[in-house]
């Protein structure tokens, strides 16, 4: 993963100073609200219901063992001995003391960790597959490709201040674990017909109150001309963006407004004037790569290993977390783990500074020290030994870290909602946990297939429940909480947006309702049809009429 130079560790200690005095003179009355506000937004820190919360960026959501040790210290230190892993492979703590918040900054800064652009109108943290790096279906590493576009992001002068927030992401297969096609710019690392390697460029993604998905700007960019493309692209969007309304500010209603062919046509024509100025080199290239390099696998011992097969066939349990928490490495003899965080009966991506620091100690057995967040509030090491995994799982199922449930029913997407959050129009945590609880059976589970729900408490979609397979979005009706259900939504290479159900559903008929789409679902497919393709197959109305039978 990539270390700072004494350039990177400057830049971020200097920023920690200067916010500790922002801070001293917002608590001293020396700043207003108004003065501290995006003060406070670009590095990191909202003010939610009960506390100030702080995101922290996990660059493509890559961590040593050493960071994750000290969030877990952090946590237990200046928080509630927690933190919350994001969609966006950031995390969060809920309960920090605003005086205390450049102290906190100050501890991450030690281990190569920093808050800054994870809010504000701004580019954010550059996301990317949680399989970059060991997925044999990959064309080429996305990881160094996001790591140079967050060394050019980061305090670039010209887009601090953007019409709205500004998101990236970046993969390398065919394979979409990073819903590029949701972000206002989604880079796809491609071949063309001579068999180069370079990206196609997606743009005008984006989901909160009008989810979009993104159009192809252009099929096949070089390599070298990817900064240059880019900040064609953010220029022509700080020009157009509108300012007037924050709701119609992001890049994906500039590109609604005036269509994807005249915006082509703009960031060409600025692209012109700057391409030889941002071209990348190879050395360049080269060295940011070399900070991605494979770590020493044990390829023969690890392949001609027999007693992985051998637990498979003795132990029923081990042999269900590895077909549900496991997945496929290029490298034979190995495969990537799943850490998961939705266990039954907790918050969705929440996990405790104990679990934390199980979880570096086992990263510094089994996995070279590295540990990777997820699209999906999980975590995952990437490089373990087939016959490292029954130690692993032994200790993770201890721990409560081990639940076989990844890409089933229960691995639900949720946002912090009425509980933590001053935007939310209604709870989500608690009645995830509910539906959790209520479809904890994993032969049920598991006959089900991959099902994802994703339930987010207001419009701005922070848990991305358009394009749930079952999305749920709380709204506020006159002062009480109900739930609206769309269907059919994807965040993967097959991006679409969910359909609406109908109306919207009171608070306590939530979880039955989501009973009444899965026994509806039971008796719709065909042999073991996926509950996606089956809504895609028949539509919505069959479901509708489970739902709402009582209406007729």
């Amino acid at each position: 993963m990539y270390q700072y130079d004494k350039y990177d560790q400057t830049m971020i200690d200097q920023r920690v100073a200067q916010f500790r005095d922002q801070t001293r003179r917002f608590l001293a009355g020396e700043l207003t609200e108004e003065q501290f506000r995006p003060l406070r937004l670009m590095n990191g820190l909202y003010i939610q219901i009960h506390a100030p919360m702080l995101r922290v960026a996990i660059p493509y959501g890559m961590m040593s063992s050493r960071q994750v040790r000290k969030i877990a210290e952090v946590a237990r230190r200046y928080d509630k001995g927690y933190v919350h892993f994001t969609t966006r492979q950031n995390f969060q703590m809920n309960w920090p003391k605003l005086e205390e918040v450049p102290d906190i900054l100050a501890e991450l800064a030690s281990v190569q960790m920093h808050a800054i652009q994870s809010s504000g109108n701004c580019i954010r943290n550059t996301t990317s597959d949680q399989l970059a790096g060991v997925n044999a279906n990959e064309i080429e590493d996305p990881r160094p490709w996001a790591e140079i576009i967050r060394q050019w992001s980061t305090f670039h002068p010209e887009f601090a201040y953007l019409p709205r927030k500004f998101k990236i992401a970046v993969v390398g297969s065919k394979e979409d674990r990073a819903a590029t096609k949701l972000h206002d710019i989604g880079l796809h690392l491609v071949k063309n017909h001579e068999g180069a390697v370079g990206f196609e460029v997606l743009v005008g993604g984006g989901l909160g109150r009008t989810p979009i998905i993104g159009e192809q700007i252009r099929p096949f960019l070089e390599k070298q001309d990817l900064l240059s493309y880019l900040e064609a692209i953010l220029r022509v969007y700080n020009r157009l963006g509108r300012r007037d309304n924050k709701y119609k500010a992001r890049i994906k209603i500039t590109v609604r407004e005036h269509g994807i062919n005249h915006i082509r046509e703009l960031v060409e024509a600025e692209w012109v004037h700057i391409r030889d100025q941002l071209k990348l080199d190879s050395k360049e290239i080269e060295r940011v790569k070399q900070y991605f390099t494979e770590p020493a696998y044990e390829r023969d011992v690890a392949d001609s290993d027999s007693s992985f097969t051998e637990l498979l066939a003795q132990d029923k349990e081990f042999a269900l977390w590895v077909k549900q928490n496991t997945a496929d490495h290029k490298i034979p003899g190995y495969r990537a783990a799943y850490v998961s965080l939705k266990k039954p009966g907790q918050a969705p991506g929440d996990i405790t500074s104990e679990q934390l620091e199980v979880v570096a100690d086992l990263a510094d057995e089994f996995s070279f020290s590295e540990v990777r967040s997820t699209h999906t509030q999980n975590l995952v090491y990437t490089d373990v030994k087939q016959a490292d995994l029954y130690a692993l799982w032994l200790r993770l199922n201890a721990e409560g870290l081990a639940t076989p449930n990844i890409n089933t029913l229960t691995d639900i997407i949720c946002c912090p909602g009425l509980d933590y959050c001053g935007l939310a129009n209604a709870t989500s945590i608690p009645l995830s946990k509910g539906i959790a609880q209520r479809f904890d059976d994993l032969d049920y589970l598991h006959d089900l297939g991959d099902i994802k729900i994703k339930f987010s408490g207001c419009m701005n979609g922070c848990a991305h429940q358009s394009v749930g397979h079952i999305g749920i979005l709380g709204v506020d009706k006159k002062g009480e909480e109900w739930y609206q259900f769309t269907l059919g939504g994807s965040s993967e290479a097959d991006a679409s947006l969910g359909e609406r159900l109908g109306r919207a559903i009171p608070k306590e008929e939530v979880i039955d309702t989501v009973a009444h789409l899965l026994d509806a679902y039971i008796d719709l497919r065909h042999d073991d049809e996926s509950f996606l393709a089956t809504v895609r197959r028949v539509g919505v109305d069959p479901f509708k009429e489970r739902v709402y039978a009582e209406d007729h």
